[in-house]
């Protein structure tokens, strides 16, 4: 009721897709828990359309996309790197040469299921017939690292296991990394609340330029 009394939602939805820095989005979400003290945060992750659909049905008030609808407006935040990497012990880096899309094909490769219902897509798999399908980023960087598959996987969640040596970069002739574009969409527009607002705010502020082209 305070939150209500003071303009702020009641309520606030937000669908983030799972390439998003995690250690940013905790930053984040405690300084607008610092804003809006009354306001109950729902917060889900989504994977390819999944974030699109949010948006088309309205399922939240704040939605980071790696696609922006027809008929929607949204703005650019960053450019996350994907890296190509497996365990060092993975058969792919026993053979000590430069790697082709052959070479890739006769291994699993492991990719994340597209969270969405109505237009799934199969973004990022190479059509290899070995593909191990898992339910989140978690899950695929930890077969990974078990030594099960391959996958490509955004940089900034790996870069700690490659200079650990548990994990290391794939050397592909062509297409060992990736960039893939995140969009912030204020799903509501005009008739956002202030909660909603302060989180398309924060989101754009906490990534300093110099980090905007490139999130790694």
């Amino acid at each position: 009721a305070r939150a209500i009394d003071r303009g702020w939602e009641s309520e606030l939805a937000l669908v983030i897709d799972a390439s998003f820095p995690q250690a940013l989005l905790l930053g984040i979400l405690a300084e607008l828990r610092a804003s809006c003290p009354h306001t109950t945060v729902s917060l889900a992750d989504a994977v390819l359309s999944g974030a699109e659909e949010a948006i088309v049905e309205a399922a939240a008030d704040v939605v980071v996309t790696t696609r922006v609808p027809q008929g929607w407006l949204g703005d650019w935040l960053m450019d996350v790197e994907m890296i190509a990497v497996s365990s060092p012990a993975h058969p792919l880096q026993g053979l000590q040469r430069t790697l082709t899309l052959e070479d890739l094909a006769l291994h699993t490769q492991v990719v994340v299921r597209d969270s969405g219902r109505l237009h799934p897509r199969d973004e990022g798999w190479l059509g290899a017939p070995h593909r191990w399908t898992v339910a989140s980023l978690e899950a695929s960087h930890a077969a990974v690292r078990a030594g099960l598959a391959y996958a490509w996987l955004p940089a900034h969640g790996v870069e700690e296991d490659i200079a650990g040596g548990r994990l290391k970069a794939l050397p592909l002739a062509v297409g060992g990394t990736r960039r893939m574009s995140l969009y912030v969409v204020l799903v509501k527009g005009e008739t956002a609340g202030p909660a909603a607002r302060k989180t398309v705010e924060l989101l754009q502020r906490h990534l300093p330029p110099s980090r905007q082209a490139s999130i790694s």
